[in-house]
């Protein structure tokens, strides 16, 4: 199952944002590649953390070829086909999505993958957010032991 890189509720702090690429693998996501066998990344393109998250999924594809990166997309594409962005593998649709009104598209989507994922990183630290929400109810799968969480925000 892959792993979903959420992104946070606000921009990441700069700490996170001046690391390279290559540092951001090795902080980020490295371990989940050596130590779990997290070889699927699905990582979202609104936040400033996607990004940050994208790109150290890229690096981190130079390392380890077995990786692949994909784009999760929230919105129904009216039948013409996305193109994912350079360094990433394809796109990620989640079942299910085209009945959900687009006000509820971003967190629908993110629940899903949380339903759905082995692992969640994210990067939230903002209280009254839909991501909170969602880290929230992840949180709660992983007393389960359904999904390992780890929220990098301080």
């Amino acid at each position: 199952m892959p792993t979903q890189c959420k992104k946070g509720s606000q921009p990441c702090r700069k700490k996170l944002v001046s690391l390279s690429a290559t540092e951001r693998h090795r902080i980020l996501f490295s371990p989940y590649i050596t130590v779990y066998g997290v070889n699927s990344f699905v990582v979202g393109h609104y936040g400033q953390f996607d990004a940050l998250a994208g790109q150290a999924v890229i690096e981190a594809k130079k390392r380890h070829p077995e990786v692949s990166l994909f784009m999760l997309l929230p919105y129904q594409n009216s039948g013409r086909p996305t193109v994912p962005p350079e360094g990433f593998d394809n796109t990620f649709y989640p079942f299910g999505m085209e009945r959900v009104p687009p006000r509820a598209a971003i967190p629908r989507a993110n629940q899903y993958m949380v339903d759905h994922s082995d692992f969640l990183i994210a990067y939230v630290w903002h209280m009254g957010s839909n991501s909170r929400k969602i880290l929230e109810a992840a949180l709660n799968r992983q007393e389960c032991g359904l999904i390992r969480v780890t929220n990098l925000a301080p």
